[in-house]
């Protein structure tokens, strides 16, 4: 199948800064500020930037965890922030999350028998009978034997865990699964093996992912597609053959310029960036990347650069790549 799965459309989500006495609203936390972007089906999409940047606050939007303050979210073309309490509830079973940190994510209380089948109990899929017989696939395909299912959580190590978390994610067959982070809580030696997994998942089951993360060299081994995220906003979006060997904005040039090289005869040049990240609550003007940008300029202190397509299927939000501003500096 071809065409969009999501599209997201010009998603916020606002915290409200209250002081005084009567906590009126002095201002807003601007976690994500106007994001806009599409993932296609059987693809994996990467989200990726440091932390704080409001990648996962974004992810949890997207699935409704968190209410977006303003935007639209379409999947499969239908909107699902305009979705009733009820309707929200059915659409769920066609999206699914994977969390970050495995252990508190499963209830400590139920063996993971329980965990996997309480989604379809929950959504009211098939008899005890066939819930059993689809808990016993689904701890197959993750690589858990039948043997582990009367188990608790806190019996596993992170990795089985994870294995845990992705395989509950699948019990509704889903069509998208948001990947908070997946493998940031595991050891080296166990991310490429749920990595592996999860791909091999996808290809079995035709599943879209949404793969949240800050470790490029992870993104660039699962990724068709990257977001670089910056203070709420993306600012640069191609496939990861471009973004690795073509990055544009400042941004992403420094986040590369700081992925380690396997290779010991290879120099990299890091790009160190000076300053701190400025707070969401308080987002510079302009370009939100201009207090610490090497290269800024004077309109980049002024108007926010929009997201434009710089090459084919490159987006980048830099004034340098502006058409405009290079016949003003010409």
């Amino acid at each position: 199948m071809s065409g969009n799965l999501l599209e997201v459309k010009g998603l916020k989500k606002y915290y409200p800064v209250q002081k005084g006495f009567l906590n009126s609203t002095a201002g807003y936390v601007k976690a994500v500020d106007d994001i806009s972007f599409s993932i296609r089906r059987g693809e994996t999409f990467g989200l990726v930037g440091e932390s704080g940047c409001g990648k996962s606050t974004a992810g949890r939007s997207l699935l409704r965890l968190m209410e977006p303050t303003a935007g639209e979210i379409l999947f499969e073309g239908r909107d699902i922030t305009k979705l009733s309490a009820g309707e929200l509830r059915k659409q769920r079973r066609e999206m699914q999350m994977v969390f970050q940190d495995p252990f508190s994510s499963l209830d400590p209380r139920h063996t993971v028998e329980r965990i996997l089948e309480e989604p379809m109990i929950v959504h009211r899929t098939g008899n005890a009978r066939e819930r059993r017989a689809a808990v016993d696939k689904l701890a197959d395909v993750v690589g858990l034997a039948k043997s582990q299912l009367q188990r608790y959580p806190h019996q596993f190590s992170g990795g089985q865990r994870q294995r845990i978390g992705i395989a509950r994610a699948l019990a509704l067959q889903p069509k998208l699964i948001v990947a908070d982070e997946p493998v940031s809580a595991l050891d080296v030696s166990i991310q490429s093996q749920v990595i592996n997994l999860m791909q091999d998942l996808q290809h079995e089951f035709g599943l879209t992912y949404l793969f949240i993360a800050h470790d490029l060299s992870v993104v660039k081994h699962i990724c068709d597609r990257v977001a670089v995220m910056y203070l709420g906003r993306i600012i640069e979006i191609t496939d990861k053959h471009s973004l690795y060997a073509h990055p544009q904005h400042p941004y992403t040039k420094a986040l590369l310029s700081a992925v380690p090289e396997p290779d010991p005869d290879i120099r990299k040049q890091r790009i160190i960036l000076q300053g701190e990240v400025p707070s969401p609550a308080n987002a510079p003007v302009g370009c939100s990347f201009h207090t610490r940008c090497p290269q800024a300029m004077e309109v980049c202190r002024k108007e926010r650069p929009p997201l434009l397509e710089t090459d084919s299927a490159h987006f980048t939000a830099c004034h340098l790549y502006d058409g405009t501003i290079h016949s003003q500096l010409a």
